[in-house]
């Protein structure tokens, strides 16, 4: 088992601030017009992703030097570093279809993957002003961000237990499927909240919904900061069948999988 080679409190100092840069970067092109390029998969690409990978690489390749990192864009273009038990994962805009449409619901993802499981993890919506930091496997805050800084306004992040009311689901804004809307109507769940990106863990872990149902092909970078924000707050991601959720899968690439929070099903 590897071991951190700098403090979790160290990686959250440089972090958080590189990823309000990241933000402020990706708003000053999402301010503007700007061109869409689709890679050979056709998911869309701009500038804003661009700008912000670069960055995020760049503090990276200095706090961790040790640590592969695994970023989509970089894995775009052919660069595909070798993991073993400790990783990073960065998603430089999650949600780029909302960014394109000048929606609300994208974000910046950084995770840390260690022993398969994400221990680190900084989610960042910058056109909502919130950051979730998880800055251990038990630790999930969420700030108000203002003139791109943290504001005083913290809140710790606590999955709920199932209210009298009944469950509340949360879907995919951009790829729902019938699958998704097939477990939802098995489980009773009537009450579903559509968001984009990785937003939808987050929800999860504030107690704002209950469980998110994932269906359809995701990739790692995706996953990882939320999933870390998820179980730091004291949920869970699993597979449909209840087997853990793992990282360092081949290819990146993730199966179906249930995020929730209290739940029991």
């Amino acid at each position: 088992m590897s071991h951190l080679p700098v403090s979790e409190t160290r990686l959250a100092d440089v972090l958080v601030p590189c990823t309000l840069e990241a933000g402020r970067r990706i708003m000053a092109i999402y301010k503007q017009d700007f061109e869409v390029v689709y890679k050979d998969d056709t998911s869309p690409v701009t500038a804003a992703d661009e700008a912000a990978e670069e960055m995020i690489l760049r503090d990276l390749a200095t706090l961790t030097p040790q640590i592969p990192v695994v970023a989509e864009e970089r894995v775009a273009a052919g660069h595909i570093p070798e993991v073993k038990d400790m990783f990073w994962l960065v998603d430089p805009l999650d949600g780029t279809k909302e960014f394109i449409r000048k929606g609300g619901d994208f974000t910046v993802n950084i995770a840390l993957i260690q022993n398969r499981q994400p221990v680190f993890g900084i989610v960042y919506a910058p056109a909502l002003k919130k950051l979730y930091l998880a800055r251990s496997p038990r630790e999930a805050v969420v700030w108000d961000v203002k003139d791109d800084a943290l504001t005083s306004s913290k809140t710790p992040l606590k999955v709920r237990k199932v209210p009298e009311s009944g469950l509340v689901g949360v879907a995919s804004k951009s790829h729902r499927d019938a699958e998704t809307d097939t477990f939802l109507k098995q489980h009773g769940i009537r009450d579903t909240r559509s968001i984009g990106s990785s937003l939808k863990f987050c929800l999860v872990a504030a107690g704002e919904a209950d469980i998110y149902p994932r269906f359809g092909p995701t990739m790692e970078w995706d996953t990882a900061a939320g999933h870390a924000v998820l179980r730091a707050a004291g949920g869970e991601v699993t597979h449909p069948d209840g087997k853990p959720f793992l990282y360092g899968k081949p290819d990146f690439r993730n199966g179906p999988f249930i995020a929730k929070g209290g739940v029991e099903l």
